[in-house]
């Protein structure tokens, strides 16, 4: 049986508010995207990323398929395992802990994405990858450490995959493509260099972490972490409630969400507030929306209101350049001033 890491429980955490709703909302819809976290060194970062897999609810699998196809949608399955489903065989399952999977810093590309013989991929097509750690990742957590040190044609295979939900291996004319859906998670210290504006507009959320200055926020993190390192299971065990307790929150919020609805109103000042913010592109308010829509969920409500919605935009705009990416990130106080006077002046409209 594999070493199971005993992590620090993420309710434990003091304070990080941004933080911890910024992974909560991944974890229930990983189609918002991936949320890049930039901090200073040592203010829990990578203890937070870690203590995420604990809540989530187990994944089913297909037994034996390298691509950790989930054998309920056709939709997330490789090429062998659609073609067993759809010849209606019933496919071997067995459910599996979400882990969080680590890309080293030194990671080929081929490691990455995985290696293709052509000879044989003519013959037997996806039979012929070498799977890479896009391929681990499905229906997983993936974790870039210190993502803006990473070579950028490696971000951008990341990215792509992130987005589409697949993984395309291409050489020679010859391409091959595996389900690779997952929880993008990156953090960067920003003393080691910025990320590219490019990149940084493909990562959904936002969070900056800052070290907690208030002396008795500070005792409480000390104290805790003493506590957990002295005896480990028996600090988790004083937290297993509350962990149980925000993992059924983030299953029945993953349940309902589809069924939450936007109004019109929400539309209608989400584009306006973008529009007079000059982001770029229409990236951000599909975003925004999502993000809203997700929050709505976990919050237990059918129907997103201004509330959502002003506390998913400044995660949502805070690291987006301008103006074709000549004008820096809005400020958050500049974000909540143009979202709560446009929501304020769509609301009024609609009942006009």
């Amino acid at each position: 049986m594999p070493f199971e890491r005993i992590s620090f429980p993420f309710t434990a955490f003091v304070n990080q508010e941004p933080l911890k709703l910024a992974l909560t909302l991944n974890a229930i819809n990983p189609r918002i995207g991936g949320v890049l976290i930039r901090g200073q060194k040592g203010t829990g970062k990578s203890t937070a990323v870690r203590a995420l897999a604990d809540l989530l609810p187990m994944v089913e699998v297909v037994v034996g398929c390298p691509f950790n196809c989930n054998p309920r949608d056709p939709t997330n399955m490789c090429e062998n395992c659609r073609g067993r489903h759809e010849k209606g065989e019933k496919l071997p399952t067995e459910k599996r802990k979400m882990r969080v999977i680590t890309l080293p810093l030194g990671a080929t590309e081929d490691r990455v994405i995985g290696t293709l013989d052509i000879e044989k991929a003519i013959r037997e097509g996806i039979r012929a990858l070498e799977p890479g750690l896009l391929a681990e990742v499905n229906q997983n957590i993936l974790y870039v450490d210190e993502i803006n040190l990473l070579p950028d044609h490696i971000v951008d295979d990341i990215l792509d995959s992130a987005s589409s939900g697949w993984n395309i291996v291409e050489r020679e004319a010859v391409s091959v493509a595996h389900p690779s859906r997952f929880i993008l998670i990156g953090t960067m210290n920003p003393e080691e260099g910025e990320l590219r504006p490019q990149i940084l507009d493909r990562l959904a959320l936002h969070v900056a972490v800052k070290g907690i200055y208030e002396k008795e926020a500070r005792i409480e993190i000390i104290r805790k972490n003493l506590e957990f390192d002295e005896d480990p299971i028996k600090f988790r065990k004083k937290y297993q409630k509350q962990q149980s307790e925000l993992t059924k929150k983030i299953v029945e919020a993953q349940k309902i969400l589809d069924k939450v609805t936007t109004s019109n109103a929400i539309l209608d000042a989400v584009a306006r507030a973008c529009i007079q913010l000059e982001v770029d592109g229409h990236r951000p308010d599909i975003i925004i929306l999502r993000a809203a829509k997700t929050l709505a969920a976990f919050e237990g409500k059918k129907e997103v209101t201004p509330e959502e919605v002003l506390k998913v935009a400044e995660m949502t705009l805070s690291h987006r350049t301008r103006r074709g990416g000549f004008e820096e990130p809005a400020l958050p106080e500049e974000i909540h001033k143009v979202f709560g006077t446009a929501l304020e002046e769509a609301y009024k409209e609609r009942k006009a």
